[in-house]
Formats: structure tokens, C-alpha cells, sequence
């Protein structure tokens, strides 16, 4: 008699595992106050690209400021490019068009007109943080009037070690 074995039930989500690829980009970040991921996603769940808050290519992250406060440009924010974008820019492939992004921060007003541009149609984010922002309502007002659906993700407490 052949004994039969059931599939493991205790695998991750898709939510899961591609917010957990945008969390882990955001590891690469170099930026001393916020580490913020990426990742786009097909249709079918195949990663199409990913990326983090930094400098552009060419900009040394020694010779640019990473201060949050001060005088405009002696301030990180006229220079980071947000992980969004960086995912946007990284992708390769052609068209964007009905993929799903995965961030972990709520996406500026900068960063949603590039999103609805590209054709991307679902975002999941982590944090909204700033959601009284001017920049995220706009972002919002943006997302909802192009019809690019957002929802935030819901953490189930699973913890997930990965030994490098």
C-alpha cells in the first residue's frame, strides 16, 4: 500500500514572499533613516524588478548629503531616488502594463505618477506613515482618479530567519 504525503500547508504567501523580497531590498539601502524596498511583480507572480532609496548611478554616496534637516541642498531629498522609481528605471523587460507593486512605504506623489505612467495597476504597501502628508494625499487623490488599486499588507507575525 503506497502512503500517501500531503503537501507542506505552513508556506508562505505570495504576499509574503514578494513583500519580503521588497523588504530585503530595502536592505541595500544606504540611507542612515529610511531603508525603503521594492519589487514589481508579473501577473503570474514573476519578479520583474526591484529597488531601494539611493543616489543615482554616477552619484557618489560619499559626496552626497544624507541629512533629513538643514539647508535644501545639503538635505538627502533633492538627490535620493526612491525605491519605487529605482524599480521602475531597473526594470528591463518593456511594459509594465497590470503589474503589482510591492513597497514597503507608501508611495510619494512623485513616485505615484511614475507607478500609474507605467501602467502598474496594484500596489501593496507596508507603512503609510505619512499619510497626512501633502505628498501621499496627492498621491492618493492620483492613484484613486487612474484606478490603481493599493491596499496595505497585513503582517501575519510569521517570523522568517534567513542565515547568510
Amino acid at each position: 500500500m503506497i502512503k500517501k504525503i500531503r503537501k507542506r500547508s505552513d508556506y508562505i504567501t505570495w504576499d509574503e514572499y514578494f513583500m519580503g523580497v521588497a523588504q530585503l531590498a530595502g536592505m541595500r539601502s544606504k540611507d542612515p533613516s529610511s531603508q525603503v524596498g521594492a519589487c514589481i511583480v508579473s501577473e503570474d507572480n514573476k519578479i520583474l524588478s526591484m529597488g531601494y532609496n539611493g543616489f543615482p548611478i554616477g552619484c557618489s554616496d560619499d559626496d552626497f548629503p544624507w541629512a533629513r534637516e538643514g539647508e535644501e541642498l545639503e538635505t538627502k531629498y533633492l538627490y535620493v531616488t526612491h525605491s519605487e522609481l529605482n524599480a521602475i528605471l531597473n526594470y528591463r523587460g518593456g511594459s509594465l502594463e497590470g503589474a503589482k507593486l510591492y513597497v514597503t512605504l507608501f508611495p510619494c506623489n512623485e513616485c505615484a505618477k511614475a507607478i500609474i505612467q507605467s501602467g502598474i495597476k496594484t500596489i501593496v504597501y507596508g507603512n503609510d506613515k505619512y499619510a497626512n502628508t501633502p505628498a501621499v494625499i496627492a498621491s492618493k487623490r492620483m492613484l484613486d482618479a487612474s484606478g490603481v488599486r493599493y491596499y496595505q499588507y497585513s503582517p501575519t507575525g510569521r517570523e522568517i530567519t534567513i542565515q547568510l
